[in-house]
């Protein structure tokens, strides 16, 4: 190879990636934290030196012309390739004292993960924990996180995973709710009760469905995104929602609304770039996880057969 002709500057690269990205000069500067007539002038060369035009003006922003398409794919592709350049550099690094990045749904974030983070600190205080509560999926290659908690099976060849047990899920209601309204002891008693929902009421009519319980959008008196407010909700009494058992046990102002009804099982996943998993902070991180939430897992199936075998 000629390396006196190879003068690629990423630095121009980078600027235009995250322009077209962020879809402004300044937004692009705010992103990469430099001044935005830096940007502009590292846009501009790489311009001049590939001899296109590779945005054009769209009110206050920008877009990419035909040029900028054919290149935004290969410089993203660059960017892909210098992460897990940085992957298997931390990979490779001895110490146990850092960084670690851990997603999870807002649930798990709150109720869950702080006893645990708790107890890593005890064992290994040099690892500083980032917690991401997101209900939606981190990209991991990306480094959005290390570590993720997932329900669903990683199918991206680039992660690996393992699946450290099952979450019951069972349908709550706060007392007050459940002692002011009928009792509910049958499929035709639950389909007259309130439920909160997601933004799908359809998936939510579909597993009660499952369950031989017919509900209708009527019976969904509020909905939110967020765990957390539909949690809130429950407890406040405004109907009936459906929490992780390991959640929902522990708290004194529910109780389970139809002991009868078939729990909603859901698969936990510990999932990682398979690169970082060479990473020693991260993998001591991993398996503690997968050790911790296993057990936890093993303690509540051992509870509920003791409570199945006294009823």
């Amino acid at each position: 190879m000629d390396w006196r002709a190879s003068n690629f500057d990423w630095n121009r690269a980078r600027a235009f990636l995250a322009t077209a990205e962020e879809g402004s000069l300044s937004a692009a500067a705010r992103a990469l934290g430099v001044a935005q007539p830096t940007l502009g002038r590292q846009v501009s060369a790489l311009e001049t030196e590939l001899g296109v035009a590779l945005f054009e003006r769209v009110g206050r922003g920008v877009a990419l012309t035909e040029a900028g398409l054919e290149l935004v794919e290969h410089v993203r592709a660059m960017q892909d390739a210098a992460h897990r350049m940085a992957l298997s550099a931390s990979g490779r690094a001895l110490s146990i004292e850092g960084n670690v990045t851990i997603s999870a749904a807002e649930s798990y974030a709150v109720f869950v993960l702080p006893r645990l983070v708790a107890q890593l600190r005890r064992i290994e205080p040099g690892i500083v924990i980032d917690i991401v509560a997101s209900n939606g999926l981190s990209d991991l290659r990306r480094r959005e996180a290390d570590i993720a908690i997932r329900h669903v099976r990683p199918s991206d060849p680039e992660l690996i995973g393992r699946m450290v047990g099952e979450s019951a899920g069972r349908l709550y209601g706060a007392h007050a709710y459940l002692d002011q309204n009928p009792p509910i002891k049958s499929a035709s008693d639950l389909a007259q009760a309130d439920f909160l929902g997601f933004d799908n009421d359809q998936e939510l009519m579909d597993c009660f469905a499952a369950r031989g319980v017919e509900i209708s959008a009527s019976n969904i008196v509020a909905r939110s995104a967020s765990h957390l407010a539909l949690w809130e909700m429950v407890k406040a009494g405004v109907g009936l929602g459906v929490m992780d058992d390991a959640i929902g046990a522990k708290e004194p102002l529910v109780r389970q609304a139809a002991p009868w009804l078939e729990t909603f099982e859901f698969p936990i996943w510990l999932v990682s770039h398979r690169e970082v998993r060479t990473s020693r902070r991260i993998r001591l991180v991993f398996d503690f996880l997968a050790s911790e939430l296993a057990s936890e897992r093993r303690s509540l199936s051992a509870l509920k057969e003791r409570g199945d075998a006294l009823a």
